[in-house]
């Protein structure tokens, strides 16, 4: 762990955290790093789901890696909600709160009186945070949403895959992910508004619509009057050249955004004439014309050695790379000059590895002070100093089952 130097931007700030797997956790992740003290709630006994969503599972833990990576700064307490001493607990803690993030069905916590209605009125100005599959609203209101079934339903995995191959899902959970950014997001704005007017509010966040907004340009060509999108591979819908290349010895990506640094590829490759020829001159054309030119430049690009070409084009201002492995990039000297993977040690004194914050800000920087914690594990503090309770009170809560 690490002891700021400096408050962080939302030092202060006390986030109650009832969502567990992805798209909520890692929305208070990233208010957690930013300085927020946030209070994970879990079941009793089995904590939050993805803690078994291994292997690989942490040294000497039953709590997976996968769990690691939306769950620092945070302090883990076990409540049954399904108490009424339980929720009373939980009432409590939202008194206290500035922000809640839950992910339960629709109207999952209304039949505990831990609904945003039964909370805001014991904390008016409570930001509260829904994360559901579909929203609030609408016909699919009661589904539950899955980060799988998301990227099939919101046309991504629909353009992501070879030309003539099967729909591809992305290799991450693209749409839990993106989920989390705009609930933080929206959070802080949230947050912004209740410090200008005092007047808290809910936030009502679906992976559906979330995922839909990312499909930025393949859906904004669609709606003005564009082809239906289709699946390209490692191809751009339109942008040319912008794609996987084979050289001689591997594969390498070549990003050409604009018709200068086309330009400049057509030189490295000793195609100059390319770059001046009507139909691929313009990004338009380029567009249009793609096969054709595709076919001129893929035989020049595979007689060169990729790390050769790599370099020749990132000299001439060409962006290029090589496509690296996951431990590949996260050994690279550029991630490791930015400071980018960090060690975060538990309680029991085992080390936790972890990709940090990605922005760096010059005056309140995010930080690193608690590792993912074990479910439960910081019960007895954040009873003792978030609400004020007892040894004995806690005691009992133990003895009654309410808290694990």
């Amino acid at each position: 762990m690490t002891e700021p130097t400096t408050p962080g931007a939302l030092d202060g700030t006390r986030v109650l955290d009832l969502s567990r797997v992805l798209a909520g956790p890692w929305s208070t992740q990233v208010l957690g790093d930013l300085g927020a003290e946030v209070v994970k709630v879990e079941q009793p006994g089995a904590g939050d789901d993805t803690r078994a969503w291994g292997p690989p599972f942490l040294p000497g833990s039953q709590d997976s890696a996968y769990f690691s990576c939306a769950n620092r700064n945070k302090r883990s307490i076990a409540i049954d909600i399904a108490s009424a001493e339980g929720q009373a607990l939980v009432r409590r803690l939202a008194a206290v709160s500035d922000v809640v993030v839950e992910n339960f069905r629709v109207g999952g916590l209304m039949k505990y009186g831990l609904d945003y209605e039964s909370l805001r009125a014991v904390k008016p100005d409570l930001v509260w945070c829904s994360v559901t599959g579909f929203g609030q609203t609408g016909p699919e209101k009661d589904r539950g949403g899955y980060d799988f079934l998301i990227q099939g339903m919101s046309g991504l995995m629909s353009v992501t895959g070879d030309a003539d191959g099967p729909p591809t899902k992305v290799g991450i959970p693209i749409s839990d992910l993106t989920t989390g950014l705009y609930a933080a997001i929206s959070i802080l704005a949230a947050l912004r508004h209740r410090d200008r007017t005092g007047e808290g509010q809910r936030i009502d966040l679906a992976l559906l619509d979330a995922q839909l907004a990312v499909m930025s340009n393949q859906a904004a060509n669609w709606l003005n009057g564009g082809p239906e999108p289709r699946r390209l591979g490692n191809q751009h819908p339109n942008i040319v050249p912008y794609q996987v290349f084979a050289c001689a010895d591997g594969d390498i990506l070549i990003a050409t955004a604009n018709d200068r640094q086309y330009a400049k590829m057509c030189r490295v490759l000793a195609m100059d004439e390319l770059a001046v020829d009507p139909r691929f001159a313009e990004m338009s054309g380029r567009g249009t014309n793609r096969d054709a030119l595709l076919a001129l430049i893929e035989p020049a690009i595979a007689r060169w050695q990729s790390d050769e070409l790599v370099a020749a084009l990132n000299d001439a201002g060409v962006p290029s790379g090589r496509i690296n492995t996951v431990p590949e990039a996260l050994a690279h000297p550029q991630v490791a000059a930015r400071g980018q993977v960090g060690t975060l040690t538990r309680q029991d004194g085992s080390a936790v590895r972890f990709v940090g914050f990605p922005a760096k800000l010059s005056a309140s920087p995010a930080t690193y002070r608690n590792a993912p914690p074990r479910a439960g594990e910081d019960g007895t503090a954040v009873l003792e100093e978030v609400l004020g309770l007892q040894a004995d009170e806690i005691a009992r809560l133990r003895d009654a089952g309410t808290v694990g």
